[in-house]
C-alpha cells in the first residue's frame, strides 16, 4: 500500500465518513479507502451530543481504515460544521477627526478590534473582511487613501465553545491525532465552486441529512453563512409518521421520492406497498415530501440578504445527499426565480477510485473530498506487520507514532479556515501586542521627527532668522567687494 496518503474525517449527522487518498502530480486524487459509521444516534444536526459513542465510532473508523491501508494512521484532517456554526456581521469605525492617510497599521487595528469581539458562549472561528468604507466610498484596500472616517465591515464565523470541548475530548480519548481542523462549509466552497461563481454572486446549498448549509458569495467574498436545522432526514421523519420504521421510510423516499410532481401525474388510486403488508397512498406520500421540500427551500431563500437576491448571476449550486431528490432543481427555480441551477455531484478535480461511493458521484462525498483536498501533510504512520513478529512490530510502531496519536486540537497550527485553539490565540495575542507596541514606538518616533523638523522649519523661517540671514548676506557682500 501507499506509504504516503492523506486522511480526512467528516462528522455528519447521518454518518461519520473516513476517507484516505493520495494526491497525484497532475492534480487528481486517487481514493485508497473509504469507511463509514452510522452517526444518527450520537450526532444531531452536525453537533456531537454523545461523546462516548462518537469516540467509539472514531476508533472504529480509524481501525477499519488502517486495516484496509495496512498502514497506521498518525493524523487526520477534520471538518467542523453543523448547527453550531453561525455568521454575524460586525462594523468597526475609526474617525481620526482630521484628514488622515490610511496606513496598514490603521487597517490592522480595525481587524484586531474585530477579532477581539466577545460573543456570549461563542468564539470566533474565522473573520472575513467584506470591505472598507473610506468616508462614503467602498474600498477593498483603503491603504494610502485620505479620509476623515474609516469603517471596516467584517463577517465573523462563530461556534459554541461547548462544541470545541466535545470535539477535542472525542479525538483525544480516541487517540486520533488531528493534523488540522477546517470549517467544512468553507472547504466545500473551495472545491465545488469556481472563481466565476463566487465573483458573479452565487448561492451554495449543502443539503445534508440533519442540516442545510447556506453560503452566499458575491464579488469573490463570502457574504453570509447559515446552518438550518432542516435536512433530508426531516423528509424521512415525515414519511415515517405514516406508521412505519424510519429505515423503511428512507427506502420509500429514495425509491419514490420527488421534490415536485405534476398534478396530472398524481394517481389517487395508486399506493406503495410496505413490508408488513400495508400500503401508503401515493397522493399522501407526495404531499408529505413536497411540503417538507418547499419548507426547506423557502427557509434557504430567506437566508439570502436582501441586497444580494437580485445579484446572484452565478446562480444556485446544490450539493449534499439531499440534492439527489428528483426535481429538486425545479422547486428551487420556482421559489427563487433563478434559472441558473446546477448540482455539484463531485468536486472540481479528477477523483479516481473503484469504491462504489466514489463511482456513484451522488454529491454525498463532496465535503469529505474537499477536506482531503485541503490536506497537505502525510498522514501515514508505520506499516502494519503480520506474522510471527507482528505483536512486537505493532508495539514498536505504536511507540514510534505516539507523537502523532497524542496530538489533538491544542497542537494545531493556525491558518486560513482553520480553527484556532486557546494556545494559538494566546500566542497570536502576544504577537499582536508586540506588533502594536512596535508600531506605536515607530509612530512616536515619526511624530517626534516630524515635530523636530517643523520646529527647525519655524526657526529657519522666523523673522529674526530671516533678518539675520539678510544681515549676514549684506556683510558677506561688503567683504567680498572690499576684497
Amino acid at each position: 500500500m501507499a506509504k504516503e496518503f492523506i486522511v480526512a474525517i467528516e462528522l455528519g449527522s447521518s454518518k461519520i465518513t473516513g476517507i484516505a487518498g493520495k494526491k497525484n502530480l497532475d492534480g487528481s486524487i486517487t481514493i485508497l479507502s473509504i469507511v463509514q459509521e452510522d452517526s444518527s444516534t450520537y450526532i444531531r444536526r452536525g453537533v456531537i451530543y454523545n461523546i462516548d459513542k462518537t469516540m467509539t465510532a472514531l476508533i472504529n473508523v480509524k481501525q477499519r481504515l488502517e486495516k484496509q491501508l495496512q498502514t497506521q494512521i498518525r493524523q487526520v484532517y477534520v471538518g467542523v460544521g453543523g448547527q453550531s456554526i453561525i455568521s454575524m456581521k460586525n462594523t468597526i469605525v475609526r474617525e481620526p477627526g482630521t484628514a488622515t492617510i490610511v496606513t496598514q497599521g490603521m487597517v490592522n487595528e480595525l481587524m484586531d478590534t474585530n477579532r477581539n469581539m466577545s460573543y456570549p458562549d461563542k468564539e470566533i472561528l474565522d473573520a472575513i473582511t467584506l470591505e472598507y468604507k473610506v468616508d462614503a466610498q467602498q474600498q477593498i484596500d483603503p491603504v494610502g487613501i485620505q479620509c476623515t472616517r474609516l469603517e471596516g465591515n467584517f463577517l465573523n464565523i462563530l461556534w459554541r465553545k461547548t462544541f470545541y470541548d466535545n470535539i477535542n475530548n472525542c479525538f483525544k480519548d480516541a487517540r486520533v491525532g488531528i493534523a488540522d481542523l477546517y470549517i467544512a462549509p468553507l472547504a466545500l466552497a473551495e472545491s465545488v465552486l469556481v472563481e466565476a461563481d463566487r465573483r458573479a454572486g452565487c448561492l451554495l446549498v449543502d443539503l445534508g441529512a440533519g442540516t442545510t448549509t447556506v453560503s452566499v458569495y458575491y464579488r469573490n467574498i463570502l457574504r453570509h453563512l447559515a446552518v438550518l436545522p432542516l435536512g433530508a432526514m426531516n423528509i424521512t421523519h415525515d414519511i415515517a409518521s405514516l406508521q412505519m420504521e424510519e429505515s423503511e421510510a428512507e427506502k420509500l423516499k429514495l425509491h419514490y421520492g420527488s421534490a415536485y410532481t405534476e398534478a396530472a401525474e398524481i394517481d389517487p388510486e395508486l399506493s406503495y406497498p410496505l413490508a408488513d403488508g400495508r400500503s401508503v397512498a401515493s397522493a399522501k406520500f407526495i404531499d408529505l415530501v413536497e411540503a417538507r421540500v418547499e419548507e426547506i427551500v423557502e427557509n434557504v431563500w430567506a437566508q439570502v440578504p436582501a441586497e444580494y437576491t437580485g445579484r446572484l448571476l452565478g446562480g444556485i449550486i446544490l450539493t449534499g445527499g439531499g440534492a439527489n431528490l428528483r426535481n429538486i432543481e425545479k422547486v428551487f427555480r420556482d421559489r427563487t426565480h433563478i434559472n441558473k441551477i446546477r448540482i455539484a455531484k463531485s468536486i472540481n478535480r479528477t477523483v479516481d477510485g473503484t469504491q462504489p461511493e466514489v463511482t456513484a458521484e451522488d454529491c454525498r462525498l463532496c465535503t469529505a473530498l474537499s477536506l482531503l483536498v485541503k490536506g497537505d501533510m502525510n498522514c501515514a504512520g508505520s506499516p502494519i506487520t503480520t506474522g510471527l513478529f507482528s505483536a512486537k512490530g505493532d508495539e514498536r510502531a505504536d511507540s514510534d507514532d505516539t507523537g502523532g496519536q497524542d496530538q489533538h486540537l491544542s497542537d494545531i497550527t493556525p491558518g486560513r479556515g482553520k480553527v484556532m485553539t486557546p494556545e494559538e490565540k494566546q500566542r497570536k495575542e502576544e504577537e499582536e501586542r508586540q506588533r502594536k507596541e512596535e508600531e506605536e514606538r515607530k509612530r512616536r518616533e515619526e511624530e517626534e521627527e516630524r515635530r523636530r523638523r517643523e520646529e527647525e522649519e519655524k526657526k529657519r523661517n522666523s523673522p529674526i532668522r530671516k533678518f539675520g540671514r539678510k544681515i549676514k548676506g549684506f556683510f558677506d557682500k561688503m567683504i567680498s567687494e572690499d576684497e
